[in-house]
């Protein structure tokens, strides 16, 4: 059984140093990261990292006892292959403390290469449950598992319950209504897979147009969201587009929110949750700096004084504001009648 009852680690997303930096500063426990190329789940224009910006970040961290994680989160193929086994390679020689895969074939070659290296099975491998857990400790000694946001509270539980690793659950950030590494929806209109190529909406597809009636977003020249003027635009994604369904315009697959898991710390601290993640490494700053100084006032409360833990509203405010669609949910977690 994972051991219960300690302080959970907070990890927290940088897509530049200067996030990572904003992180540390602000009490994460650990950042996650991902290089300047498809081997991860963030691969935007001007995002992520060099060599030498990891040998920067691995430097600052360590000096303020914060681990540095690297975020190797998609599915390489046959010829490119070698791609994602440098990655492993850079991490082992840069001294990072983890690396987060999703992958079977990256897991098995970094187990067998580099016995050291500490190996997270990320939230895109989509283990839901205990015995694919139970597998990848088996094979590749995994050491923590990223839970993906569709299981419930009480699903989360008994994992924990039977895992004999960490067990790690999303706290903050932007949903998806896709089991994580199974998606497959954006790449019917922009021929690229999110799992391979590293995004959602790769930016060469996304297009913006202004218009006599508002502000259009399309992708791959396909009309996914109209905004009137003024009104704030997302970056576009298929699942979040508003569409005409008889008759009728609307999220017709995912309105924009975000996952936010204040009002239920002190349940996932009681399950025995070993880490809380905070989503977005795409996102700015400031974004970070503000989530994570929210997340650690409320984590470090919630652990040391479980009695009079209640949520700030000034936690909430701040949240909703860096909130997707300036509104928060539970998701899938909160299904009472589990």
């Amino acid at each position: 059984m994972a051991i219960l009852n300690a302080r959970p680690s907070l990890v927290c997303p940088a897509g530049s140093l200067r996030a990572l930096k904003a992180a540390v500063d602000n009490g994460a426990d650990a950042v996650y990261l991902g290089l300047r190329n498809e081997t991860n789940a963030r691969n935007f224009p001007g995002l992520n990292f060099d060599e030498h910006e990891i040998k920067q970040a691995v430097e600052y961290g360590h000096q303020r006892n914060t681990k540095i994680l690297l975020a190797l989160n998609t599915f390489p193929q046959g010829k490119s292959w070698s791609k994602w086994v440098a990655a492993i390679e850079l991490a082992a020689k840069q001294g990072l403390d983890a690396v987060i895969l999703a992958d079977l074939g990256l897991l098995r070659f970094a187990s067998r290469n580099f016995p050291d290296l500490r190996l997270h099975l990320s939230v895109q491998g989509s283990a839901t449950n205990r015995y694919a857990i139970d597998f990848c400790v088996e094979e590749f000694g995994i050491r923590q598992v990223v839970l993906p946001r569709v299981l419930s509270l009480a699903q989360i539980r008994r994992i924990i319950e039977k895992s004999s690793i960490d067990v790690e659950v999303f706290g903050f950030g932007s949903l998806c209504i896709m089991v994580e590494g199974r998606c497959a929806l954006s790449s019917y209109v922009t021929a690229e897979s999110p799992n391979t190529c590293g995004v959602c909406s790769p930016a060469k597809a996304v297009r913006w147009l202004e218009t006599s009636q508002g502000r259009q977003s399309r992708l791959n020249n396909i009309l996914i969201d109209q905004y009137r003027h003024n009104e704030a635009a997302g970056y576009p994604t298929l699942c979040k587009g508003r569409f005409t369904v008889l008759d009728k315009t609307f999220y017709a697959m995912e309105e924009p929110t975000s996952l936010n898991t204040l009002d239920i710390l002190p349940a996932l601290m009681d399950a025995g949750v070993a880490a809380i993640k905070i989503e977005g490494r795409q996102r700015s700053p400031a974004y970070v700096a503000q989530v994570t100084r929210v997340m650690r006032h409320a984590i470090d409360l919630c652990y040391d004084h479980p009695q009079h833990y209640k949520v700030n509203e000034g936690w909430m405010t701040t949240l909703n504001k860096v909130s997707e669609g300036q509104s928060h949910t539970l998701g899938a977690i909160d299904r009472k009648w589990q």
